[in-house]
């Protein structure tokens, strides 16, 4: 009989996850490409709203991936950087399995997101106003984290919540 090596969610994985989000300015992000239904993945730039704490990104709609969001509004985010030592097998990681939002550029919800990405990222002062540019809001559905060997954890959306 296998053993499951997903141990169960605690407090200290709840805490690891949270530290994860919180530090967070960039992640890889998944999609399914419109054209051909292969995955693609690209990194793009996060921060999380203050009102949801949903992670958010600005994208171009130039971009292939954000054809493929809407064609298909199922992503996923991976969240975490490979720390000094260099081994990224051996770094707490999240996953984040999403379903993509495109937000109107006329609406509240884009001017306050608008003043928290630039906080969050104040070079996008150059770039933020362009019309190709538009916010996406990433709703989780569920979440992974990898806190290294050993260390695998299910978590809600809830869990992720300070």
């Amino acid at each position: 009989m296998a053993v499951s090596p997903i141990r169960p969610t605690d407090d200290a994985a709840r805490a690891l996850a949270q530290e994860i989000l919180q530090s967070a300015k960039t992640a890889a992000l998944g999609v399914i490409e419109a054209g051909t239904q292969m995955p693609m993945v690209t990194r793009v730039s996060v921060y999380f709203d203050s009102q949801t704490a949903a992670p958010v990104s600005l994208i171009s709609s130039l971009s292939a991936h954000t054809k493929a969001l809407r064609t298909a509004p199922q992503a996923s985010l991976l969240l975490g950087e490979p720390g000094p030592n260099g081994d990224p097998l051996n770094t707490p990681r999240l996953t984040l399995q999403c379903k993509a939002s495109f937000i109107d550029r006329q609406s509240e919800a884009h001017t306050e997101m608008r003043q928290q990405y630039v906080l969050a990222h104040p070079k996008s002062k150059l770039y933020i106003d362009f019309a190709d540019f538009s916010f996406v809001r990433f709703d989780v559905i569920r979440a992974y984290l990898n806190g290294g060997f050993g260390k695998a954890f299910h978590l809600s959306p809830k869990d992720l919540q300070a």
